[in-house]
């Protein structure tokens, strides 16, 4: 079990929404990267986590979970099952806050500082497709480093001395949640970084393994329709949608609505 003591407080608080236990940041994209700039001049590691429904349904079964989602300095509202939630709460978000798209605002904001990132986690040689990528979409954008996330556990401290060497000032981590949050929370008085993310599959997008969805599925909020037909296999995910709603509704129930 790790301890509930949040990280980073030198930054602004902003009004949160409780979902079934998870508390999320009511954040605009502009706000979530100001806060990210904050970040970037605190002392120490500031954590950005992405609650989405899979990974809140996940931290009902384990408390680890939650205790970590909960240490997170930021907790962007990361999936249209989140806007959803906010809505039937009655604290309706402005805006859905992908991942993907925040990490890559980020990415740009770096490149404009002079700072660098450094890319950890898929099969080997995607995150070195993906910094290649990167390097000629953003200009300016400096990868400091990159790994690729096969590595079992006794080789982490060997991933993280890397990291530190590289100095980076980011550190983007695609290993999957709950994988990416829990390492970047057990390293985070070792990290060197200023600020961690977990970005799920966001490296095989950039690198182009995966496509992204054309952008009619992005407004209508329908984006997984598209990756469920590139990855068949997530439609185990996709149900659980449906269950995390349900719980929603439960919650608001309670909450006396």
């Amino acid at each position: 079990m790790v301890d509930l003591i949040g990280m980073n407080k030198s930054v602004s608080e902003f009004k949160k929404i409780d979902i079934l236990g998870i508390p999320v940041d009511k954040v605009t994209t502009a706000q979530a990267l100001e806060a990210f700039e904050d970040f970037l001049n605190t002392d120490g590691l500031s954590f950005i986590a992405t609650p989405n429904p899979e990974i809140i349904l996940a931290a009902q079964k384990d408390p680890e979970i939650i205790s970590v989602l909960k240490a997170a300095d930021l907790k962007i509202p990361d999936g249209t099952g989140i806007v959803k939630a906010s809505a039937i709460l009655g604290q309706p978000l402005s805006e859905r806050v992908t991942g993907i798209d925040f990490s890559y605002a980020a990415l740009k904001r770096l490149a404009e500082l002079g700072k660098s990132v450094y890319l950890l986690g898929s099969r080997p040689g995607i995150a070195e497709k993906t910094a290649a990528n990167l390097a000629e979409q953003i200009p300016g954008l400096k990868i400091a480093g990159f790994h690729d996330g096969y590595f079992k556990p006794d080789g982490e401290d060997a991933v993280v001395r890397d990291i530190n060497s590289s100095g980076a000032d980011l550190l983007c981590v695609a290993m999957g949640a709950p994988r990416q949050e829990l390492f970047i929370y057990r390293h985070r008085k070792d990290l060197a970084v200023k600020a961690a993310i977990g970005i799920g599959g966001s490296l095989d997008v950039w690198s182009g393994e995966l496509s992204r969805a054309p952008q009619f599925y992005i407004d209508h909020n329908i984006e997984w329709v598209y990756r469920l037909k590139q990855e068949p296999s997530r439609i185990k995910r996709i149900w659980k949608l449906p269950l995390f709603l349900i719980k929603v509704y439960i919650q608001r129930g309670k909450n006396g609505h």
